[in-house]
């Protein structure tokens, strides 16, 4: 069984993250491979030059390999590395799972912050790209805990 692990890989905060949450990945799923991106020296050490077709080919060819998808979808717009691997999952039917942690999520039956939403730039809710969305769900969920991501990829290994 390979996963492959999309997500934001270039700040600091972003790959400790990936490292935490696919280390304990690891630890439940000892069975399982994992390719985290930011884990191929080959074509993501940044003192290092890869082309772009080096890039792509590489991460896709892992990705076509792969029989899930996790993509981590937080941040102020879902990272467009990490919606290109998703569009291309889709296309070849790869099951998905999309990690989508915004505390503003909370709140949904709060009257006051639905009374916000009719006031010019006042939601209080998060937003992602609804057509990327989309794409994960006709081929997976959306969950928005690290538990609730542990249990799905536990169902889909059953």
């Amino acid at each position: 069984m390979n996963i492959y692990f999309a997500a934001p890989l270039f700040a600091e905060s972003e790959q400790l993250y990936n490292e935490m949450l696919v280390g304990k990945l690891r630890e439940k799923f000892p069975e399982v491979t994992i390719y985290l991106p930011q884990e191929q020296g080959d074509i993501n050490d940044k003192s290092q030059y890869a082309d772009s077709k080096k890039i792509a080919l590489a991460d896709t060819n892992a990705l076509l390999a792969s029989d899930l998808l996790i993509a981590v979808l937080d941040g102020p717009v879902i990272d467009v590395g990490v919606a290109s691997e998703i569009g291309v999952a889709y296309q070849a039917g790869i099951p998905m799972v999309g990690l989508y942690t915004d505390s503003r999520q909370q709140g949904s039956n709060n009257p006051e912050k639905l009374t916000a939403l009719s006031e010019v730039a006042e939601s209080q809710f998060p937003y992602a790209n609804l057509y990327t969305i989309g794409l994960i769900k006709l081929n997976g969920q959306v969950v928005s805990s690290q538990e609730t991501l542990l249990a799905a990829c536990e169902d889909f290994l059953k």
